[in-house]
């Protein structure tokens, strides 16, 4: 134990690299950012699902199209990330014994475009590479397919192995950082490695470089519409991430108030504070094409016309169908097939009865 301590005072002290609570943070910055806006657009898809609903279905792919942006951003501009930048880190390249270049001289093209692809792809492909494997875990405990198809074995056996592939993908990042903490190693991260690159703190003189090279960029005049396209376009990327740099310390205020707010010492408040009237009853289906749907018995699907099995209702209308038939017919429609109503997978509730 006091070796390890010695190692964490000698890393964080002596040396130009970063000590590994440093690393730790600025990669878990990036991380909570996502879920915050993802939150954000799940809210406003659904105050108003025909205007920003198209927000949340290509969540994934906005997000990695904005993020791609803002990290080739401070890439080109600061050698390094948004979340390094922010944590006054750059990365040089590996093995890179000479004197340092600065901030400012950007990456090599190499290091740079793996630098930029490992950022952005690795992070979106994991996340949904876990969505299709909580996707087929749904549909493999409901029996969605019949189970006699090659398809169920082919899944079965990848969601068999999905979690010793992540726990070694997991496992890799973990020695790597305990070699990193052992001064064994030049890089926290995996990641870092195959991109060719280690992280080391900035100098003053780096600071000093993107003081001038930021103060040159609004002074110099324009010469032509394409040199002022290009310095429109940076001046937008610049203040896009530096909204998002100065609006970090608030959203952790936020945050820290959220927890407050929704702590179970505050529930009886938020009681008082938030309680709504009764809501009127729903409005009951016209004599028309919704309503021949329904059949005479109440144990009969509407939708294949025969006894339900595995029940399950929609919460956004309340009528009760075979969890198949209600499954595709919502993955395929986005609507209950009764009412119309907006609806999602995540809608669908299973109905246990007393006789199952």
């Amino acid at each position: 134990m006091a070796e390890l301590g010695a190692h964490l005072t000698a890393a964080s002290a002596g040396d130009d690299r970063p000590s590994i609570f440093e690393a730790v943070a600025q990669d878990s910055l990036m991380a909570a950012l996502k879920p915050a806006l993802q939150h954000l657009v799940k809210v406003l898809a659904e105050s108003n699902p025909g205007r920003y609903g198209f927000l949340w279905r290509w969540f994934d792919e906005i997000y990695v199209l904005l993020d791609l942006l803002l990290q080739q951003h401070y890439l080109a501009r600061c050698s390094a990330s948004f979340s390094e930048n922010f944590y006054s880190l750059k990365r040089i390249p590996t093995g890179d014994h000479r004197q340092q270049p600065l901030a400012t001289a950007g990456l090599p093209k190499r290091q740079h475009w793996k630098s930029l692809l490992l950022l952005v792809l690795v992070p979106y492909l994991k996340g949904k590479l876990e969505k299709l494997v909580s996707s087929l875990r749904e549909e493999d405990e409901y029996s969605i397919h019949p189970p006699s198809s090659s398809w169920k074995r082919f899944y079965r056996a990848f969601l068999a192995a999905y979690p010793f592939v992540n726990m070694t993908w997991e496992g890799w990042f973990l020695i790597q950082q305990l070699c990193y903490i052992l001064g064994k190693a030049q890089h926290h991260s995996p990641l870092l490695r195959l991109a060719g690159v280690r992280l080391v703190r900035l100098t003053p003189e780096d600071i000093q470089a993107l003081e001038k090279k930021l103060a040159g960029a609004t002074s110099s005049p324009t010469r032509s519409i394409k040199t002022q396209v290009q310095s429109a376009v940076r001046k937008a990327l610049g203040g896009i991430a530096f909204s998002l740099s100065t609006g970090l310390s608030v959203s952790v205020f936020f945050l820290q108030f959220l927890d407050w707010w929704y702590s179970s010492e505050n529930q009886e408040t938020i009681k008082s504070l938030t309680a709504l009237p009764t809501p009127p009853p729903p409005v009951h289906l016209d004599h028309g094409a919704g309503s021949a749907l329904l059949p005479k018995l109440k144990t009969v699907c509407p939708l294949c016309r025969k006894i339900r099995v595995n029940a399950t209702a929609l919460a956004t209308s309340g009528f009760v169908f075979c969890y198949r038939c209600a499954y595709n017919y919502v993955k395929a429609h986005q609507r209950c097939p009764i009412t119309g109503y907006a609806t999602e997978l995540q809608h669908l509730v299973k109905l246990y009865s007393p006789e199952s």
